[in-house]
Formats: structure tokens, sequence, C-alpha cells
């Protein structure tokens, strides 16, 4: 399985998926209701306590999807009048959410801080504006370039939320996230992350300063409107959390892995793109070029034995198709150079 998010190998995890077993048993299968109704839980208010802790941010908010918490946070933060600043390649839940929002959106190309600051300078006077960016770019696993952001933000007056979703669990201290790494914590405004990569469960979090989180739990329409996250997601969610907190070595096992992996393909003449070639993350993507060749190579792997995802349009630029591979901390040795096989055999390295 190298088509997956589960990065931390969690979601087979005896302790986590006792977890899950005794929510549904104490609590049911569902809340039936939104947090300000009849669905608020000891476990939600539990897991946003601790989830704000590991972050090292005043508090949290849970939602029901990753997706929905770029959906209800930006839409409710940037109002008529303020600007949503993006990365070309952040994800299409933040896209959708600044859509959704009143405010304008305004993009930079990937990684390009001198455009970045156009777009800020660009910004009328006393207008609000919330750079929003992954931390870890899902498709082919870079960083963001965040200490840049922080100090451009730093300088136009501009909020920053960073997207964790591939980076919790896998980048800074214990698996913390970006802003961990580079050592902006206090820099970042709001972190937002995902339960269903690293925390083997379903559902998201942001956390951020405790006037912030509560205005959210007021103001934000997909978190007021929807239905409050199953007992088992967020007991799952916990569990997970607390066992990474418990094994702090997992992010770097993790890492181990992937280094080993970035060998094996670079040994046997598979190309990475750049970022692969030379990134922390467990994210290793191969250019393949055109949609037909790329889910052509796909099938073959699979036929050997190996799943991988293919990247074709609209997903990626025509012409730049290309298959992500991504690691988890269970692989092992044996199992990375079986893959590696095949996927240079449907290659033809």
């Amino acid at each position: 399985m190298l088509g997956s998010n589960n990065y931390l190998g969690l979601t087979s995890c005896p302790e986590v998926v006792e977890s899950a077993i005794k929510a549904i048993e104490k609590y049911g299968t569902g809340c039936s209701g939104s947090r300000f109704l009849n669905g608020n839980l000891d476990l939600h208010v539990e897991l946003e306590r601790e989830l704000a802790s590991f972050t090292g941010k005043e508090d949290a908010i849970v939602f029901g999807t990753g997706f929905q918490i770029n959906l209800g946070v930006i839409s409710a933060i940037a109002g008529r009048g303020d600007y949503i600043v993006c990365d070309s390649e952040d994800h299409a839940s933040i896209y959708c959410a600044a859509q959704m929002s009143f405010g304008k959106m305004l993009r930079y190309r990937h990684n390009d801080m001198v455009g970045l600051e156009e777009r800020l300078a660009a910004v009328p006077k006393g207008a609000g504006r919330l750079i929003v960016v992954d931390g870890v770019f899902s498709i082919c696993g870079d960083l963001a370039d965040l200490p840049s952001i922080c100090a451009l933000a730093k300088k136009y007056g501009a909020a920053v939320m960073v997207d964790d979703a591939h980076a919790l669990g896998i980048v800074g201290d214990g698996g913390r996230g970006t802003a961990s790494h580079f050592g902006l914590v206090n820099d970042v405004d709001i972190i937002m992350g995902t339960f269903s990569k690293s925390l083997a469960s379903l559902g998201g979090f942001a956390a951020g300063r405790r006037d912030v989180i509560d205005y959210l739990r007021h103001s934000s329409s997909p978190f007021v409107f929807s239905a409050a996250i199953t007992p088992a997601s967020a007991a799952t969610a916990l569990a997970a959390l607390r066992y990474l907190r418990s094994h702090p070595e997992l992010p770097e096992r993790l890492r181990g892995v992937s280094d080993f992996a970035r060998s094996a393909f670079l040994a046997r003449g598979i190309p990475l793109v750049e970022s692969s070639k030379n990134g922390i993350t467990p994210i290793l993507s191969i250019p393949t070029g055109g949609t037909m060749e790329t889910c052509m190579a796909a099938k073959k792997m699979f036929d050997g034995g190996v799943f991988v995802n293919p990247f074709v349009p609209p997903g990626v630029p025509e012409g730049h198709s290309l298959i992500r591979t991504s690691f988890m901390a269970s692989h092992t040795p044996a199992l990375v150079e079986e893959a590696a096989d095949v996927i240079a055999k449907a290659l033809k390295c």
C-alpha cells in the first residue's frame, strides 16, 4: 500500500481500535445533532484541549472533516473587503473556502515569495489580509517556505493560517507540524489539521488564540449547522494523538522509512520530482508525463501488487501527470525493496 495517507500506520493500532469500540459501547454510533444542540460530548472537549496543547495554542475546535475545517474557518474569518492570499498549489478545500467567503482571493505561484509580496503589497490599505498555505503540499510533499511567509506577514500586517493535514505526525517536534518544524508556532495564527491521515480517524481541527476559536464556535456555519463528529471518530483521534505523544519516535521512524525508500527508488533509476528527491516527507512523486502513460504505469504497478495514486488533469496541469507514492512508519525494508522493484519494472527503468 503506497497510496494511503495512514502515515503512522495507526489505523490498525490495537489501542486505537479498542478506543473506537469502547466509545461506541458507551455513547452509541452518533450524536444525532450539532454541538450546540445535543451533540456536545466530553470526548469532544477533551480532544480539543489536547489538540490545543499538542500544537502549542490556547484552544482548538473540531469539525466533522478536514475539508469542512477550511470551509468553516476561512469563510467565517474573511469578511467583505478582506483578502485571502493563497499558494497556487494549496488544497482544493482552501479555494472552495475562499469562494464561499465574502473576501477576495489572490493567488501567487507555488512557493514564490516575490509573488506573495506583490500580492500583499497590492491589497488596499486597511483591508484584512489572511495568508493560507499548505504546510506540506500533498502532491509532491514539499514544505511551504514558512519563515519567509511569516516575515512577509509581519511586514504587511497579515494573519497566517497553515493547513497541516499532511504535516501533523510527520514534521516538527514529535510530529507537531510545520510551524514547530521551523520554530514559528507563535508566528502562525491558526494551525489546521485533519484526523484522516496521521490520526487514523475522520474529522479535523483548527487551533489558535482562545478568542479566535470562540468566535469560530459561534460564527462558522459549517460548525454551527453540522452534526457533531461521531463518538468513535473523536475517541479514535484522541487515542491516536495520545499514542503519538507517548511514542515521539514514530515520526523519526517514518522519516527513516522514507529515506530508505528514496534511496531505493534512486538506486533503481526511478525518477522523482525535485522536492521528493531532496525532501523530508514520506511523499515521493514520480513524473510520468501524459495521462495515458500514467494510468498504464499505475495499472502495471497494481498488477504487480503495489497500490499507488496516479495524478492526472485536472488535478495537475496537462502534460505533468505523476504517480504519487506515500510511505508509512509500518513499512519494512523488505516491503520497500519489493515495491521499488515492481515500480521500476512498470516504468522500465
